[in-house]
């Protein structure tokens, strides 16, 4: 290797070190395929900032990774480690929707929690994986702020229910009878209502494909990828 080539490689770790601290993303290139790791972690922002204590994941950030990896020649899969309380209901759809939509082989894997606004986005990869000690809370659209009491707001939230709901039946084996039963669960949470499921529930409930761990969530992605 002469010093360009070590130069450029040094470029490139340094190129990837920034991404992990920054928008908590890595390529792995040394395993069996070369697979891109991308986390969901804290709260979703949408188009306002959140406080700088909060751990956030930036939907301006995670849309043109998204791209670039599906537009990438040598990435040949997607991993998606979440660890997510919820957040903007658009800006974490519209990640969903992108994820759902890509043909590159994908894989989920929820880790600690998948909440509100994460549950799409654990369901939009191609299968999907939880860790036994994580949850799921599946309840209602919400919104902070000045709610106006008038019939047309209300039909503004049931429509936005609606479109989170359809899509989570369309890339889950739960129905939408079933989903909104879990939703609106009263019996659950003390203060509110839906529905926390934990790993082994989440699966037999049809939104998560099946119980893993890291080894085999990333033996998954490879079985797509192989398949592919």
């Amino acid at each position: 290797m002469n010093e360009h080539e070590n130069e450029n490689q040094t470029e490139r770790r340094k190129a990837e070190l920034d991404d992990m601290k920054e928008m908590g993303a890595a390529v792995a290139f040394d395993g069996k395929h070369k697979i891109f790791c991308l986390t969901i972690i804290g709260e979703i922002e949408g188009h306002n900032a959140l406080p700088e204590q909060n751990k956030t994941t930036k939907y301006e950030h995670v849309i043109p990774q998204l791209v670039a990896i599906e537009e990438s020649r040598e990435i040949e899969g997607l991993l998606i480690i979440l660890n997510t309380v919820g957040g903007d209901v658009e800006a974490g759809l519209a990640i969903a929707e992108l994820i759902s939509g890509m043909k590159k082989p994908s894989v989920s894997f929820v880790l600690g929690g998948g909440h509100s606004i994460g549950v799409p986005l654990a369901v939009s990869a191609k299968r999907s994986y939880i860790a036994p000690s994580a949850t799921m809370t599946v309840h209602p659209v919400r919104t902070t702020g000045l709610v106006i009491g008038v019939p047309q707001m209300m039909d503004h939230f049931a429509r936005m229910q609606g479109r989170i709901t359809d899509f989570v039946v369309r890339n889950s084996r739960i129905s939408a009878e079933r989903f909104t039963e879990l939703m609106m669960n009263t019996g659950e949470l003390v203060t509110d209502v839906g529905s926390v499921l934990s790993g082994d529930k989440a699966v037999a409930e049809g939104l998560i494909d099946q119980i893993g761990t890291l080894g085999t969530v990333i033996d998954g992605l490879y079985g797509l990828i192989e398949s592919k």
